[in-house]
C-alpha cells in the first residue's frame, strides 16, 4: 500500500527543500511518495531560533496540516525540533499521523540506547528543548545536551567544519557523560549522521530522518493493526460547528 508523506519546513524559505527530498527519497521505503513544502506566500521567519517566531508561524503550520489531509496525505511531518504546535496539528486531524524530530528521535534513541545527547546549534534553544524532554518523559534519560555556537543558517555553510564540531561535541557526551547515543538537535544538520556513526561507534539519530521513518511505522500501525493517535481524550478535535463558526484552518 502506497504512503503519503508531507515534511513541512515551517520556515519561510525553500533554501533546504531540495536537500529533505533529496534525503527523504534516498531513505524511504519502496511504497512511499514525499513531498517537502515550506513557506512561500509571504515574509517571515526563515528559521525558529525564537519562540516568537515559532508562535507567529503556527497558524500557517495548523492551515498547512489540514489541507495536507484534505489532500489524501497518510502523515505530516512537523520539520522543526521544537515540535512546535504538535499537540495542536494532531488535534484538528481526523485520522492522519502527525510526527515531529524531537519526540520521534528521543523514542528511536531510547530504543537503540540506554540514554542519548542532543547536539545543539545555540544555548539558546536548550530551555525550550529541556521543557519538551520533561513533556515527553525523557529527562531521566538525557545524558546531555551540546551546543556548538551555530545558528540554524551556520550548518551547512562548511559542512566540514560544522560535522568536526558535531563529532567534537559527541566525543565529549560519550566519555564525559556517559551517553550512548546521539540527538543531532536540529533539522538542518542533515548529512552528517552515517559518517558521524561510523566515527563514534554508536547510534546518531538525524532530525528529519527520525520524524520520516517513525511516520513510515505508524503509518503501518495504523493500516494493519488500526492503531492511530487516540482522539477521546488529549487529542479529541474541537467540534467541527465551532471550527466552522470560528472560520479556522
Amino acid at each position: 500500500m502506497n504512503k503519503k508523506i508531507m515534511l513541512i519546513n515551517p520556515i519561510h524559505t525553500s533554501e533546504y527543500d531540495k536537500d529533505f527530498i533529496y534525503q527523504l527519497n534516498k531513505y524511504k521505503n519502496n511504497e512511499t511518495k514525499v513531498k517537502v513544502v515550506s513557506f512561500q506566500d509571504n515574509v517571515g521567519p526563515t528559521h525558529l531560533e525564537y519562540n516568537c517566531y515559532e508562535s507567529v508561524v503556527i497558524p500557517k503550520l495548523l492551515k498547512t496540516v489540514k489541507k495536507a489531509e484534505e489532500d489524501g496525505y497518510d502523515a505530516a511531518i512537523i520539520g522543526c525540533f521544537y515540535d512546535p504546535a504538535l499537540r495542536a496539528c494532531r488535534e484538528i486531524v481526523e485520522n492522519m499521523v502527525i510526527t515531529a524530530p524531537a519526540e520521534s528521535a528521543m523514542h528511536i534513541a531510547t530504543t537503540l540506547g540506554d540514554n542519548f545527547s542532543i547536539i545543539v546549534g545555540r544555548r539558546k534553544w536548550i530551555p525550550e528543548m529541556s521543557d519538551n524532554v520533561l513533556k515527553y518523559g525523557f529527562d531521566k534519560k538525557l545524558a546531555s545536551f551540546k551546543p556548538l555556537g551555530l545558528g540554524v543558517h551556520d550548518f551547512q555553510t562548511n559542512p566540514e567544519v560544522t560535522k568536526q564540531k558535531i563529532r567534537e561535541a559527541a566525543t565529549e557526551a560519550i566519555e564525559k557523560d556517559l551517553a550512548d547515543s546521539i540527538i543531532l538537535g536540529c533539522t538542518v544538520e542533515f548529512g552528517f549522521f552515517a559518517d558521524l556513526q561510523a566515527d563514534l561507534g554508536i547510534p546518531v539519530i538525524d532530525a528529519s530522518l527520525a520524524p520520516f521513518k517513525y511516520a513510515e511505522f505508524l503509518i503501518d500501525l495504523k493500516n494493519k493493526l488500526n492503531w492511530s493517535h487516540c482522539k477521546k481524550i488529549g487529542y479529541e478535535s474541537p467540534p467541527i460547528q465551532e471550527v466552522s463558526e470560528f472560520n479556522l484552518f
